[in-house]
């Protein structure tokens, strides 16, 4: 989603190399989840990298939902990936390690959320929209060609745009009644729309050992850019700053 293969790849492999102690700590296995139109071919190069810096390693790219079948709904896509995360993480009873992207790290924030008892102990998510996306960008023109983001919400905010992955995250400040009425993804997840699973969705997500949000204004493709990270420095609305930790640990 968004910048080249190589480059993204080249930009995680710095981290990786100035962050290691993440991932490598105790052998514990590394699942990687690819972003929009991506899929496992696009991270041979950084799976081989893993395993280069530290042999014994398990890495898995989960295969599923690949290229365009990544605009399937994310809440069909959080269970798919929890169906097929769930027995790597059976056999990792020292925890696992989440690699997350784009896209990705919101379904890894779900499923994380969601799932029980799950055991992952450091989740990355690079360049994530966790906040939500609202902007024009290369991925948007190329889903919705003849919308500019001013438009995309009367798409995206009806029981037929909530079909498309790209909406069930589409942020628009300047139609908050119409994101939370008809948003059925974003909304639950942030905790905006309150739902009797709140707190223990909460309890799920704060089983994470380690934390790691990446991200910058040069992407270009993210935007706002910081929807990428939950900062207190982030200057966008108060209710996506609480998004992804503020909810969380406020109590």
């Amino acid at each position: 989603m968004g910048a080249s293969s190589d480059s993204r790849t080249s930009l995680l492999l710095l981290l990786l190399l100035q962050c290691g102690v993440y991932i490598t700590e105790g052998y514990k296995p590394v699942i990687i989840v690819h972003g929009l139109f991506d899929g496992p071919k696009q991270f041979i190069k950084l799976s081989g990298f893993i395993t280069k810096v530290h042999p014994g390693t398990n890495v898995t790219v989960i295969d599923l939902y690949d290229d365009f079948a990544s605009l399937q709904p994310m809440w069909k896509q959080v269970q798919g990936f929890s169906k097929a995360i769930f027995p790597i993480m059976q056999k990792a009873p020292d925890g696992v390690h989440f690699l997350c992207f784009s896209q990705g790290g919101l379904i890894c924030r779900a499923l994380l959320s969601t799932v029980p008892n799950h055991n992952v102990h450091t989740f990355i998510a690079l360049s994530s929209p966790l906040g939500g996306q609202y902007g024009d960008t290369t991925y948007l023109k190329g889903v919705f060609p003849e919308h500019v983001k001013k438009t995309v919400y009367r798409i995206c905010y009806n029981r037929y745009g909530q079909k498309v992955s790209i909406c069930d995250y589409w942020n628009d400040p300047h139609h908050r009644d119409r994101y939370l009425q008809s948003n059925s993804f974003l909304p639950l997840l942030n905790g905006e729309k309150p739902h009797n699973l709140m707190e223990a969705w909460r309890k799920n997500f704060l089983r994470v050992k380690k934390l790691v949000l990446i991200g910058g204004p040069d992407d270009g493709v993210i935007t706002p850019w910081q929807s990428r990270s939950n900062s207190k420095e982030v200057t966008i609305r108060a209710e996506v700053l609480k998004a992804l930790l503020g909810t969380y640990l406020e109590n």
